[in-house]
């Protein structure tokens, strides 16, 4: 191995070397460079959305069919990819439903057919499908035929086995990917004087690359929704490979290699990959997530890029900074200098990105207080917070007197570095986190989707749609026609909700003609969600008037 050949320096920063102070300098614009210039070779060609949510069914959750459906229907908020859709018949024997179609953002699914394919009872209709962020997400409407059966089957239980599993592997791959990875980085760019910390850095990335392949299994099961029993399964690693997660993972792997290779090697081509390597751990994350899939996807990408890399850097370097200032205390000095140099303009870019971020995500103050993923985020800040304070602390405080040979102040330093890192690893486990929960963006995407219905009787049928489709002021739209669909030309038109478990009676307004033949019914507030009675009554003539009626369910 190399040895450091620099001697410590003693005194404050100004006493530097030209050459030293330059050198600095250089490594603070690689890494700067680099994270600007990279993003652009990671960012996916495809396009991509938000986290998927349902927004409308046929048949509705909870309706009573006269008769068998030909087909179903799930509406969600952006395309998606069914992964594995089951029927749940009345005796709680389940059918696979293997013939469907996609439509933009629409599955179509065909029902059961042949004789006495759907008898009366109720039904579950349950799906689990993937969005384009690589997030499974699952559910399942009840409805029933005839009547409902005297006891409908459940919905599906939270495997918390499997959540659990998933949560600890990805904290552990966020600890080899960050700290190993941003490890070898440091050592390689920082001086030898860190090769203290090697060892470690190596182990953590050995961690990485079990917890990767793990990680892509249990991303498998959690698609399927199969248990952890079968995660020996190849076709949960099919799954998991099928994914955006996938590329997460491919990516992650080779970042984790190039990072150990580089430990073993002189210092230009250490360097060399582990710089490769740093820039592997932003596009692991670029790939897939909540964050890396938002819109605009030019900004988004960079963002968790630049976010990723700068952390990889800033918290890589605080294990084998503290192993070396234990070790070898005063002759940790240049290394020291070196990093309290770097790591302003680093901080600032990843702060900056994270900043971006959080806005993109949570888009309103109340979120973070109303949904899990803004809780979960006040979490990472609140720990960031006590990080950056003790960070300031051991830069303006500690940093000079530990430079100076000061063995009180080194000490004080190596504890503070511990208490970094455990402060690291625990906002770790708060992003694993967040795996399980959709972000303030994704659930303002839902809830702005029209509540919509169809009424059906063999006089007139009506569509009626309520945007947005949650409680509060909406605008209702209704198109009507007659029995077989045809134009109806209609004199008036007056819709009416009611919630008669609520008590809630009748809110009646007039319907105002568009010139696009729709009614339109606007300053219409409505106070609760949950299953309402909507009632249309169409003036065909002054003698003759068609009264329909139907529930629609509005959204929180």
């Amino acid at each position: 191995m190399e040895q450091d050949t620099e001697r410590p320096v003693i005194g404050t920063r100004g006493q530097l070397s030209g050459q030293r102070w330059w050198r600095c300098h250089r490594l603070a614009h690689a890494l700067l460079f680099f994270a600007l210039a990279l993003p652009a070779l990671f960012v996916l060609p495809n396009a991509a959305f938000a986290h998927a949510a349902l927004i409308a069914t046929q048949p509705d959750d909870g309706a009573v069919l006269a008769e068998s459906p030909r087909r179903f229907s799930l509406q969600f908020s952006e395309p998606v990819s069914p992964l594995v859709l089951t029927l749940v018949r009345p005796d709680g024997t389940p059918a696979q439903l293997a013939s469907f179609r996609l439509d933009g953002q629409t599955v179509d699914i065909d029902a059961p057919s042949g004789p006495a394919a759907m008898e009366k009872g109720s039904y579950v209709l349950s799906w689990r499908v993937i969005s384009a962020d690589g997030h499974p997400v699952a559910g399942s409407i009840l409805f029933s035929i005839g009547a409902p059966s005297a006891a409908p089957v459940a919905a599906e239980a939270v495997d918390w086995a499997l959540r659990s599993a998933i949560w600890f592997v990805r904290t552990m791959l966020y600890a080899a990917l960050f700290l190993g990875i941003g490890g070898a980085f440091a050592i390689a760019w920082l001086g030898n004087g860190l090769r203290d910390g090697s060892r470690v850095a190596g182990l953590l990335m050995l961690l990485g690359l079990v917890a990767a392949p793990v990680a892509l299994g249990l991303q498998g099961l959690d698609a399927l929704g199969a248990p952890l029993s079968r995660f020996a399964d190849p076709a949960m690693w099919r799954a998991g490979g099928a994914t955006t997660y996938g590329w997460t993972v491919l990516i992650a792997l080779i970042a984790l290699l190039l990072g150990l290779s580089s430990l073993a090697l002189p210092r230009l081509p250490a360097r060399l990959l582990s710089l490769i390597a740093l820039g592997g751990v932003g596009a692991a994350l670029a790939a897939s997530g909540h964050a890396s899939a938002a819109e605009p996807q030019w900004l988004t990408r960079p963002m968790v890029f630049l976010h990723a890399a700068g952390i990889a850097f800033w918290t890589g370097a605080l294990m084998p900074l503290g192993l070396t200032m234990k070790r070898r205390g005063a002759a940790a000095t240049p290394v020291l200098l070196r990093f309290s140099s770097a790591i302003l303009p680093v901080a600032a870019v990843f702060v900056l990105a994270g900043i971006v971020l959080a806005v993109i995500q949570v888009q309103t103050p109340a979120a973070l207080l109303d949904t899990a993923y803004g809780k979960l985020l006040l979490a990472k800040l609140a720990l960031l917070a006590v990080l950056f304070v003790i960070a300031a602390w051991n830069r303006w405080r500690l940093t000079r007197p530990a430079e100076a040979g000061d063995a009180e102040a080194q000490g004080k330093l190596v504890r503070s570095i511990v208490v970094e890192m455990l402060l690291v690893l625990a906002i770790f486990g708060v992003v694993a986190g967040w795996r399980f929960t959709p972000p303030p963006r994704a659930l303002a995407i839902a809830a702005a989707q029209p509540a919509s219905t169809h009424i059906h009787t063999l006089k007139a049928m009506a569509d009626l749609s309520i945007s947005p489709g949650h409680a509060g002021p909406v605008t209702a739209s209704i198109v009507v026609m007659t029995g077989d669909f045809g134009p109806l030309p209609a004199k008036e038109v007056t819709l009416e909700l009611s919630k008669p478990d609520a008590g809630i009676g009748p809110l009646k307004r007039p319907a105002r003609k568009m010139d696009d033949g729709t009614w339109r019914v606007e300053d219409l507030v409505v106070p609760v969600p949950g299953r309402w009675v909507a009632r249309i009554d169409i003036l065909i003539s002054d003698f003759d008037m068609a009264e329909i009626e139907g529930p629609i369910d509005i959204r929180p």
